[in-house]
C-alpha cells in the first residue's frame, strides 16, 4: 500500500513557507504585546504608589502610639533636637526612660527610602508634634504642605 506524498514532499518550494512565522505576524504580535504593557503597567504603578502612601501612614500612626508612651514615661515628647532617636536611645537629662521603645538600634525611613520629619511642638494647631514623611518627592517643608504625608 502506497501513502499519498504529504504537501512538503509534494512541492519542496513551499517547505520554507510553512517553517515559521512571517515578519508581518511577529510585528503584529509585539504591537499587540506593547498595547497591553501601556495600558497595564500605568494601572499597576498607580497601585504601587497607592501602597506605599497607605504603609507611610500606618507607620506614622504606629510611631505616634510609640510617642504616646515615650511621654506617659518621661513626661513629655521628645524635642525636635532629641528627634524620633530618644525612641530607641536614652537622650541625655532624663531620667525615667524605660526604652528602647522600638527594636532596632534606628529608626525605620518611610516607604520611599527617606527619614521621617519629626519637630516637637508643633506649629499646626491643636497637635503635639508633628511627624511626617515627604511622600514620594521626599518633599521637605511645613507638613501638612504639598506632598507630604502627616500625623493627624
Amino acid at each position: 500500500m502506497h501513502l499519498p506524498p504529504n504537501s512538503a514532499e509534494r512541492n519542496p518550494s513551499q517547505r520554507g513557507r510553512e517553517a515559521g512565522f512571517t515578519l508581518l505576524e511577529i510585528l503584529v504580535v509585539i504591537a499587540i504585546l506593547g498595547l497591553l504593557i501601556g495600558l497595564v503597567a500605568p494601572a499597576a504603578l498607580r497601585q504601587l504608589g497607592g501602597a506605599k502612601v497607605s504603609v507611610a501612614k500606618q507607620t506614622i500612626e504606629r510611631l505616634g502610639s510609640v510617642l504616646d508612651l515615650y511621654k506617659l514615661d518621661v513626661g513629655s515628647y521628645p524635642t525636635t533636637e532629641q528627634g524620633l532617636g530618644a525612641l530607641v536611645e536614652r537622650p541625655t537629662g532624663v531620667s525615667i526612660w524605660n526604652g528602647p521603645y522600638l527594636k532596632g538600634d534606628k529608626i525605620q525611613s518611610d516607604p520611599w527610602n527617606h527619614p521621617f520629619i519629626y519637630r516637637a511642638p508643633s506649629n499646626r494647631r491643636q497637635r503635639d508634634y508633628d511627624l511626617c514623611s515627604g511622600g514620594a518627592a521626599g518633599a521637605a517643608g511645613e507638613p501638612g504642605s504639598e506632598g507630604m504625608i502627616c500625623n493627624n
